[in-house]
């Protein structure tokens, strides 16, 4: 979706408001965007000088963020809010609560409220898309959200993690009190969900030739990884071999059926990261089938029969494997059955 309607109105007024504030005027960038002053229009004011100040935004690497367009993709970027709103994936919460591993603070569909900026270079020679990771301040202030609000929300946030410990708070999360409307959360979501298409074509060389399903599974796991993407060497490099001339000159369609989009799935499968998050996992990787939109159901099947959760069940000291050693053909490898018969004897 382009930063046009409602949300992306909004969105580019607020960006106007802290311009303002920061003593900028709305030159030849702003009438880029469309954004047009208007003189109703009062900059927010920070009263406060410990406060996060305005974003500069001319030096800021959320500029790249606001200029998006919905015809720079081609699945819904609402789709993807939804689906990212979902319990089956981050869920809904309108206040700060802890990270279950990292204990940092994060709020609505789990977005960051401390992250600094960072650098993230362009490792790839063939792929000339620059990542960009805005601190979460420069991300709130970019959804038009007040500066003051976000501190406010982390000191709360801190009070609460030195009283409850994160496994007290975690408990409590279903009954914390809003902190946060429904209306900034999803505009401050959208802004994430953005940054994570943005970087996603970072990640892939050929993002544009991919399916609608396959652009929003990857930026899903952006959303998800961020930064730790990169970790998974086996799955970028499978989604970024050279097809060869014949298949770059095909079609869309005919690019994203040429490619073994199989061992592509396989290697995401067979990561710690499905078997921790199965029911997210089955959902995006179904997503990669270049058939998916034929039959959602039947491609998150085909996945969900061979990706099983991490077994609980210990037997002498050793535990279960959460993957099935299969193919997503359903066909057992003749040693993975030796070595279940051998499981079943003991």
């Amino acid at each position: 979706m382009s930063l046009s309607g409602r949300n992306s109105n909004s969105l580019g007024l607020s960006f106007a408001a802290v311009m303002l504030a920061a003593g900028m005027t709305l030159s030849s960038g702003a009438e880029e965007m469309g954004v047009q002053a208007a003189e109703s229009l009062t900059a927010p004011t920070y009263t406060n000088p410990q406060m996060t100040p305005p974003i500069s935004w001319a030096e800021s690497p959320v500029q790249q963020l606001l200029a998006f367009k919905d015809s720079e993709i081609k699945f819904d970027l609402q789709t993807l809010m939804n689906i990212l709103r979902d319990g089956r994936h981050e869920g809904w919460v309108l206040a700060a609560y802890p990270d279950p591993k990292t204990g940092q603070p994060l709020i609505g569909a789990g977005l960051s409220l401390d992250l600094p900026e960072r650098p993230h270079p362009q490792r790839d020679p063939l792929n000339s898309h620059p990542f960009v990771e805005p601190s979460s301040a420069q991300l709130w202030q970019a959804a038009g959200l007040k500066p003051e609000e976000l501190q406010r929300i982390l000191a709360e946030f801190h009070d609460h993690l030195a009283e409850w410990d994160k496994k007290g708070f975690r408990k409590r999360i279903k009954t914390l009190p809003p902190q946060i409307t429904d209306e900034d959360a999803n505009q401050l979501l959208r802004v994430f969900a953005i940054q994570a298409v943005y970087n996603a074509k970072g990640y892939c060389r050929n993002f544009d030739q991919l399916t609608a399903s396959q652009q929003m599974a990857l930026s899903q796991l952006v959303y998800q990884m961020g930064v730790n993407l990169e970790e998974f060497r086996s799955f970028l490099n499978l989604i970024n071999r050279d097809m060869g001339a014949e298949a770059r000159a095909a079609s869309a369609a005919e690019n994203a059926l040429s490619q073994d989009w199989k061992s592509v799935q396989l290697s995401l499968m067979e990561s710690q990261w499905a078997r921790l998050y199965r029911t997210r996992a089955v959902a995006v990787i179904a997503m990669l089938d270049p058939r998916y939109s034929e039959s959602p159901a039947t491609a998150e099947h085909s996945i969900a029969a061979v990706l099983h959760p991490v077994a609980t069940r210990r037997h002498r000291g050793r535990s279960s494997v959460g993957l099935r050693n299969a193919s997503l053909t359903g066909h057992a490898t003749r040693r993975s059955r030796r070595k279940t018969k051998s499981v079943r004897a003991d």
